[in-house]
């Protein structure tokens, strides 16, 4: 084989991998687009979903308005109102998750870091406690949300609370109290976000109060 023959095939060879990579690049750009857009609509779906009141009050063509495509555009990502839905919840809880809890346990941050992922998402939060608690599509989903909260909580007070029936029973309020407290300060406009942790836990200690007073 001549030099130039060599010179030709070594040439292919570096067309070939040129394109091998222009096209991976390709792939790469097309496959965050579409993450991108699947995040823009779950972002507009819970806008939707929260603001109309929930599952049963909220058609595709709201969530498609809020995220400015077509009906069609949404059927490339989820099958369904359905799937749609349970992802938006999927992807708020996750995201609650993240926000109050270190390596899966409490901390001294996990109230504020519930205010402060209430204040960023005001319709997640809305959405999950107030609407998809009701919505038989994801009451189930919300009450075990509830139940592994009071559960993450409880060995917390029982370092302090001996009987085992009244650690159960703060646990619970003391869950619901920050959750309303939340929700309260949200619907009242979010008043003082740098005092707004300090006053619920205050309020939370309440609870810890009672059971040592009776």
């Amino acid at each position: 084989m001549g030099s130039n023959d060599h010179e030709e095939s070594g040439a292919a060879g570096s067309e070939i991998d040129r394109a091998a990579r222009a096209d991976g690049r390709s792939t790469a750009r097309r496959r965050l687009r579409k993450e991108e857009r699947r995040e823009q609509i779950l972002r507009a779906a819970t806008r939707a979903f929260a603001r109309s009141g929930g599952f049963a009050h909220t058609g595709l063509e709201d969530v498609a308005a809020a995220a400015g495509v077509t009906r069609m555009i949404l059927y490339r990502h989820f099958d369904s109102k359905t799937e749609l839905y349970h992802c938006v919840i999927d992807r708020a809880v996750t995201r609650l998750h993240e926000a109050t809890t270190t390596a899966g346990a409490l901390g001294e941050g996990s109230v504020p870091g519930m205010i402060e992922w209430a204040r960023a998402e005001p319709d997640a939060f809305r959405l999950i406690f107030r609407h998809a608690a009701s919505d038989p599509e994801s009451s189930t989903e919300i009450e075990e949300l509830r139940a592994g909260m009071v559960a993450t909580l409880r060995p917390y007070l029982a370092e302090d609370v001996t009987d085992e029936r009244w650690a159960g029973w703060a646990a619970r309020v003391a869950t619901s109290i920050v959750i309303e407290s939340i929700m309260a300060w949200l619907d009242a406009g979010e008043p003082d976000p740098d005092v707004a942790g300090a006053r619920i836990l205050t309020v939370v200690d309440g609870v810890y109060r009672a059971i040592d007073s009776a």
